[in-house]
């Protein structure tokens, strides 16, 4: 698999979790056409993001967007935002987002004003901008948040799963089954506007970016 390769294979996966508007369903033959060149990915996988691809494109828009919103926004199992698996409403958090942002910020990737950090499709993105170890072992990172949050999904038969188990493969991670926590639901003023609106990362070659590391609650740093 060529860097190239990775990388586009990467930011497709971080385009399909972003929210499902207009602009996207614009983008879905080229997300397409990314993961036919994946060689990481078995054609089982493949065929099931295209699956996904032409439920995004194939339904109501409203009903596609209303779909989005119930599976990632109503409660904290599924959430995509990395840190509230790990941290929840600790104070780490707090830090934790400093330290992330830092490491962008390092890789030369500016984020928007509205823009959360620990946000997956972000970190995905940021996968795609790096060398394929440097990607790989970034998102190993947070393997086991990718194998939380596709369990939750494959339990309810999201297509979206298939989203989170081809992060892994492509990582080189193993796809876990894990234990499923009572759902808490999220205050509303705790969600945030899709990411990516209009504001692409900058770029320029890595220089040695430092880690960040993911750990579930209660583990020891």
């Amino acid at each position: 698999m060529t860097g190239a390769t990775m990388k586009m294979s990467y930011r497709a996966l971080a385009r399909l979790l972003c929210y499902p508007d207009a602009t996207l369903r614009e983008c879905l033959p080229e997300i397409r056409l990314a993961f036919a060149g994946e060689a990481r990915l078995g054609a089982a996988r493949r065929a099931a993001l295209d699956a996904l691809i032409d439920e995004l494109g194939g339904d109501d828009l409203l009903e596609i967007e209303a779909r989005y919103v119930h599976t990632f926004d109503r409660g904290r199992a599924a959430s995509l935002h990395l840190f509230e698996h790990v941290h929840g409403d600790s104070r780490d958090r707090g830090q934790a987002m400093v330290d992330l942002q830092s490491t962008y910020a390092q890789a030369g990737l500016q984020l928007c004003a509205n823009e959360l950090p620990d946000f997956l499709p972000l970190a995905l993105e940021f996968a795609s901008s790096q060398p394929a170890e440097t990607a790989d072992a970034f998102v190993a990172e947070f393997a086991h948040i990718l194998n939380k949050i596709h369990t939750v999904l494959a339990e309810r038969r999201s297509r979206y799963a298939h989203v989170l188990a081809a992060a892994l493969e492509i990582a080189g991670e193993a796809l876990e089954t894990t234990a499923i926590e009572p759902d808490e639901a999220l205050d509303a003023a705790w969600e945030e506007p899709p990411a990516f609106d209009g504001c692409p990362p900058a770029r320029r070659p890595h220089t040695g970016v430092e880690p960040i590391h993911f750990h579930p609650q209660g583990a020891s740093k």
